[in-house]
């Protein structure tokens, strides 16, 4: 499953290609699994709409999507969702598309010539970016169907504030501060390898990135988070920020599906010291890497170097 770096590496390349381009037509496959919104109602509040912005929350990709006034739209069926999102004070409308990947999905820019790849799920055909003619289609893969698409509308809470946009099950795992990731893991008695992977704590962390973190961080995954000094929770802190920052500098790691917007992989797994490496000897010490599985999930681990 793409986590932090591959996602944020995929919401940045879409970025870069369509901020500014207008969805003018939109299809889906009609394959229920995919769709957490009634297709008809996400085709409805996107045609038409300028993609403002693409970001990563978590493991989600949020596409920020803006319109006119909802009295301009001439989508019969746009009207009761992009109400419901209108800012208060504004003439735009402000809608939020939600793309998670799964296990095996990909986000691809690409020229309408290009025949579909098998297995696509959605199609939105873009105008031009300001200064650009040509089309281009953004396009979703899935070939397990695990991952899902949704709307998302953002609503302010009373007359004076700003919407809330989407900001996912957890906290972000580049922006916590020391205490804050203190105070999140130091009362937890579950194993630090399970309350690194709990989305509801911080979110897109997966296995990976939770091994590869421990490991430089010289903690062993089995050991109860409670137990964890403060000094080696910081350490565990700078480790995966580390960690995560380098990886998407790296474009990601490529071990199973995973390709970028342009369908290139990437090349952190060429630097993974434990993940994968099971019987491998630890580029450390030497000692042969380790495989168990904890909380349903493989782990990796050097039996010497994590304490």
């Amino acid at each position: 499953m793409p986590e932090l770096p591959e996602v944020e590496t995929i919401a940045n390349g879409v970025h870069q290609r369509v901020h500014g381009a207008r969805i003018v037509r939109v299809w889906t496959s009609g394959k229920p699994q995919t769709f957490k919104s009634p297709e008809p109602e996400i085709a409805a509040a996107l045609t038409g709409a300028r993609i403002e912005s693409v970001r990563r929350v978590g493991k989600t990709i949020v596409m920020t999507l803006h319109r006119g006034k909802v009295s301009d739209s001439k989508d019969p069926g746009a009207p009761s969702f992009a109400a419901s999102s209108q800012r208060v004070g504004s003439s735009k409308t402000s809608v939020e598309l939600l793309i998670h990947l799964g296990m095996t999905g990909r986000l691809l820019v690409s020229a309408p010539e290009i025949p579909l790849a098998p297995h696509t799920h959605a199609v939105l055909t873009l105008s031009g970016a300001p200064g650009e003619t040509a089309r281009r289609e953004l396009r979703f893969v899935d070939p397990r169907r695990f991952g899902r698409i949704s709307l998302h509308a953002p609503q302010p809470t009373t007359r004076n504030q700003q919407p809330t946009t989407f900001s996912g099950p957890g906290r972000e795992p580049l922006t916590i501060s020391l205490p804050g990731f203190i105070a999140l893991f130091h009362p937890r008695r579950t194993p630090i390898k399970a309350a690194l992977l709990n989305q509801s704590l911080l979110h897109g962390i997966g296995n990976i990135y939770a091994d590869e973190s421990l490991f430089r961080a010289a903690i062993r995954p089995t050991r109860q988070a409670a137990r964890l000094t403060r000094a080696e929770l910081a350490r565990l802190r700078t480790a995966l920020v580390d960690v995560l920052r380098h990886a998407i500098k790296l474009g990601g790691s490529s071990v199973s599906d995973y390709v970028d917007a342009d369908g290139a992989r990437g090349f952190f797994q060429l630097e993974h010291r434990v993940y994968r490496r099971t019987g491998q000897p630890c580029l450390a010490c030497a000692t042969p890497i380790r495989r168990i599985t904890l909380a349903g999930r493989s782990t990796h681990f050097c039996p010497h170097c994590q304490k």
